[in-house]
């Protein structure tokens, strides 16, 4: 886990413009999620094609949860995620539904609400952003408490992911928590 590292481990660098806050790829509007747009390119199934990438403005948006993951599932199957030929592929988009879930849902329970949601696929790993004006450190819970209501989300995310980490931009209020996750062999 990283909480201050920008991008994951390897030879990628920092995100290409859009990913990390930067100014916004060109985009086109998603079908049927309002706030939503998307900029893709490439069109192998399970992100073998170039980099997608799609964004949810949650603006004036009420039912944050319900609508991030409805923009989540949409993007899938885009993308080719869904739907899924084996029990594999299957949860595997599943695990991307529910970090989703949980990223969204700490930013409305820490942080007064999420802004945006940006969601990248690129060369199988899945990138999920969530902004918000937030100025606490998202941390799993230790000891965690298996037993206990509350305080799994980020313990969640932390098992399901490759890597997740926190950006803040210096001079600006809140972060961009992230998470990313593999596809299936």
């Amino acid at each position: 886990m990283s909480t201050t590292r920008p991008y994951s481990p390897g030879d990628r660098g920092p995100e290409p413009s859009g990913a990390s806050g930067a100014s916004a790829p060109a985009s086109v509007p998603s079908s049927g999620v309002p706030g939503a747009a998307g900029a893709a390119s490439g069109s192998e199934p399970g992100g073998g094609g170039g980099r997608q990438a799609r964004r949810l403005s949650f603006e004036d948006a009420s039912g944050v949860v319900p609508l991030a993951r409805d923009f989540t599932r949409e993007a899938l199957y885009v993308w080719g995620w869904l739907p899924s030929a084996t029990a594999d592929q299957r949860a595997a988009a599943e695990d991307v539904l529910l970090v989703v879930s949980e990223l969204v849902t700490n930013a409305c329970l820490h942080a007064e609400g999420p802004d945006e949601l940006w969601i990248t696929c690129e060369k199988k790993v899945i990138r999920v952003e969530v902004s918000d004006r937030g100025t606490g450190q998202p941390a799993p819970r230790t000891p965690h408490r298996a037993g206990r209501p509350g305080g799994h989300g980020m313990f969640i995310v932390e098992r399901l992911c490759l890597d997740w980490g926190v950006v803040r931009t210096p001079g600006v209020a809140g972060k961009r928590v992230w998470a990313e996750l593999g596809a299936p062999a």
